[in-house]
């Protein structure tokens, strides 16, 4: 055998109406944080509930296919994913097809050979739609059926860079890109879970057959005879395989999230040739050779088909596991950048997976039929991972989700997640549009943070998308409804902006992130913070935000310097906990009422301190303990407080493990360790 796949560490709305029967489905084309601080159409049968009913659906059947022929270009993706057809003559075009649309801003690079869905396929002609004929293209890049470049510095600089990539390609990264591309995608992507593999694939009763590469790879193919996902809740006949009691709805949600999902639509639109059929100097895998399909006019390279499902599958199981949430999804960004490195597919083609990927999942999350399956399925899966990793609820198996080290856990090191997935959403082509575009969110795209962001509301969720977007300007990307434009990695580090003011309510005893999450992102905007809850939130980011922060409930914890932006504090109840390596700079007034406590953890060069530049108004309880390491001796005296002028006084003070006393200064409030 030559490889066992050692892989590396990652790198540094506006409601539309769409009346639609869906006639007919096609298959997708699939088979079958490191720890937070302190341990989520009007049916139209609807109008022919009488005894009409069955005349007036025969009588509108033709004017429905009309209607939603002229309207899946125009509707959201949640409400025009059933659109994504091949081989149906009302949906071949940019204007019918979703898939077709969503990515058409790629024909501002490409001019295809022929409008329609018409790459080796056709479709009769149905209702008032005109029939599809198959087109005459060969699939060869600059034949003389090839479409042609519209913009050639981009087409450059995406083909550039595969072939750096797989030119630069090493052994590790090679057998990487053979097992993300022989092997079933979800079977790929599990590894993402990190430290709850093992209980995810025991739980699903996952199979894979492609282990490692044979040695000889290079002359045989080998396909994946494993069940992919794993078995669901009913007995399959067909595969032989018993109903699955222990994860099976998890494996009925995954596989419903990939509805209506495949890419051979848009394929058989863009007809744009894969990597490797455009330059000579691009490099396969030499283990891929025997992959490689002898049919060019059935193996468009845009978008990328393995992409569109490692997204469309890390979206679903990040659903059900959000403690690994952004794990999965640079998982799935590992598997496109994989496509790349195989030379099988371009940055392009990986972007518009990804872009179809999460627009279906979308689609499919917000289906009502769905909602009691996608509720049962997460329950199903925490009380499994919360069994099998022996903690008592979600909240600590959060903690047991990111306890491997980095040399257990590849995906162990966020900042190195966060920059790897940042990079390969545009992979740095250049920009063709305008880069101030203001942002946008699709409809129902809220619904991918409804478990990793449980206490926000819906408008809230989709606040947390728009400030945490990418900038506009790059090719494809500045899609209609904005889902080129996602970044659901910094999205799952909460705020990006607080645009107004920003009211969280943590119920604690819902558990997990409802108890306890952290914001990691630097939060601007002239918005205010107001905290309310039992729960604990933690703030991390270098936070510029103007409007102040006031915390009412809970507990508030600071974990960077500039943690409460530029705008002043006030702490009307719960606990105010001060985790910072240096002191915490208050921009504005300091306010502490009597009953609400500060909980500082000193230590070192200020950290836990409080340096208010406004004036400071005490009351309440203090409770001061000391990180490890940190060993004052008696007489030590620490100025926890310092501020432009001081009135009032703590009420109730402790000192974990020392007898202190406190003495206040018209500016500055010192602790004295007696011992």
């Amino acid at each position: 055998m030559v490889g066992k796949g050692k892989r590396r560490a990652p790198a540094g709305s506006q409601n539309g109406n769409i009346f639609a029967i869906d006639l007919s489905h096609e298959s997708s084309n699939s088979p079958g944080v490191p720890s937070t601080i302190w341990g989520i159409t009007m049916s139209v049968l609807s109008l022919c509930r009488l005894s009409t009913a069955l005349v007036c659906l025969l009588s509108i059947v033709p004017s429905l296919a009309s209607a939603e022929q002229a309207t899946a270009a125009k509707a959201p993706y949640a409400q025009a994913g059933n659109t994504n057809k091949r081989g149906d003559a009302c949906f071949s075009t940019v204007d019918t097809n979703a898939a077709v649309h969503l990515l058409s801003g790629f024909l501002e690079i490409w001019t295809p050979r022929t409008p329609f869905v018409d790459a080796g396929v056709e479709a009769p002609a149905k209702d008032n739609c005109p029939a599809v004929a198959k087109t005459d293209w060969d699939g060869i890049p600059s034949s003389k059926t090839d479409g042609h470049i519209v913009n050639q510095a981009v087409h450059d600089a995406n083909i550039a860079y595969v072939v750096n990539a797989t030119r630069a390609r090493t052994v590790d990264q090679a057998v990487a890109a053979y097992l993300d591309d022989r092997r079933g995608k979800n079977a790929s992507i599990v590894d993402g879970l990190g430290p709850l593999t093992d209980a995810w694939k025991a739980g699903s009763k996952q199979t894979t057959t492609i282990t490692e590469v044979a040695a000889d790879a290079t002359t045989v193919k080998y396909d994946d005879k494993g069940n992919n996902r794993g078995a669901g809740s009913k007995p399959d006949t067909e595969n032989k395989t018993d109903a699955n009691l222990d994860m099976g709805l998890a494996i009925d949600f995954i596989n419903a999230a990939s509805g209506d999902g495949s890419t051979e639509p848009a394929k058989r639109y863009f007809k744009y040739g894969r990597p490797y059929r455009w330059s000579q100097d691009v490099s396969v895998v030499p283990t891929l050779e025997p992959a490689k399909s002898g049919k060019p006019v059935e193996d468009g390279g845009f978008p990328s088909g393995h992409t569109a499902e490692a997204w469309r599958d890390a979206l679903a199981m990040a659903y059900l596991v959000p403690q690994r949430f952004q794990e999965m999804i640079t998982r799935a960004s590992e598997l496109g950048e994989d496509r790349i490195l195989a030379g099988m597919h371009s940055p392009l083609d990986v972007m518009g997976g990804r872009m179809l990927g999460t627009a279906t999942v979308v689609y499919n999350l917000n289906k009502a039929d769905n909602a009691a399956l996608k509720s049962d399925a997460y329950a199903q899966v925490q009380a499994w991972l919360v069994a099998k990793s022996g903690v008592a609820d979600a909240g600590a198996l959060e903690v047991a989700a990111h306890a491997a080290p980095l040399a257990a856990d590849r995906f162990a090191d966020h900042g190195a997640n966060r920059a790897y997935v940042l990079q390969r959403l545009s992979y740095g082509l250049p920009t063709i549009y305008a880069t101030d575009q203001p942002a946008r969110v699709p409809q129902g795209a809220e619904a991918l943070l409804e478990t990793r962001l449980p206490y926000l509301d819906g408008e809230q969720r989709r606040a947390v998308l728009k400030t945490t977007e990418i900038a506009s300007g790059y090719p494809l990307l500045d899609d209609a409804e904005g889902y080129g434009r996602l970044n659901l990695f910094a999205a799952a580090d909460g705020y990006g902006a607080f645009e107004q003011e920003v009211t969280v309510t943590m119920d604690a005893a819902k558990g997990g992130f409802n108890a306890i999450d952290t914001w990691r992102n630097d939060i601007t905007g002239k918005g205010r913070l107001v905290k309310r809850g039992e729960g604990i939130l933690g703030l991390s980011g270098a936070n510029s935000y103007t409007g102040g922060t006031v915390l009412e409930e809970g507990a508030l914890v600071a974990l960077s310097p500039s943690a409460f932006g530029l705008g002043g504090l006030t702490v009307n109840g719960g606990s105010l906990v001060l985790a910072t390596d240096r002191p915490l700079t208050v921009s504005g007034d300091y306010q502490q009422l009597a009953n609400a406590s500060t909980k500082p953890a000193l230590g070192a060069n200020g950290g836990g301190t409080l340096v208010v530049e406004g004036k400071a108004a005490l009351a309440g309880d203090l409770d001061v303990t000391l990180v490890d390491g940190y060993a004052p001796t008696p007489g030590t005296k620490i100025e926890i407080l310092k501020a432009g002028a001081v009135t009032g006084t703590f009420g109730k003070v402790t000192v974990s493990g020392h007898k202190a006393s406190l003495s206040y200064g018209p500016t500055s409030v010192t602790l004295t360790i007696d011992g």
